[in-house]
């Protein structure tokens, strides 16, 4: 399947979805999911963001090979600043998520803000609200 080449970029404070592009020069750079969510929240969150602060960014990221038949590849990670040691935390996670997420056209879904309230996120292909 390779790259979609989207992100999709959720603010919750302002309560926005918005597509851009995935930054091609950082694939090449940063092996799979993990190497290009952490560059990305390296150049976006300063190293001295509160981890539970609406500063701090969490980055769902699949891989090039997510969405193919080949083993592992339905998995995708998530990574952020963690609150226990604040530090980059990675984690990752199987079942179906990864290969839905890169079927609907999304290499990566960043979170970032605050709701003031509880809120849910829907997409649905390349409509998200």
């Amino acid at each position: 399947m390779s790259w979609t080449k989207k992100v999709l970029r959720i603010n919750l404070t302002e309560g926005t979805c918005t597509p851009e592009p995935l930054n091609m020069e950082w694939t090449e750079q940063f092996l799979g999911q993990r190497g290009l969510a952490t560059k990305y929240l390296t150049e976006e969150v300063p190293p001295t963001t509160d981890p539970l602060s609406p500063e701090n960014t969490m980055y769902m990221i699949t891989g090039p090979l997510t969405g193919t038949m080949a083993s592992t590849a339905g998995r995708y990670s998530v990574v952020t600043k963690s609150p226990l040691t604040g530090a980059v935390a990675c984690s990752n996670s199987g079942g179906f998520f990864g290969n839905e997420m890169k079927c609907a056209g999304w290499d990566m879904i960043i979170l970032e803000g605050k709701s003031p309230t509880p809120v849910y996120i829907s997409i649905n292909d390349d409509k998200a609200e």
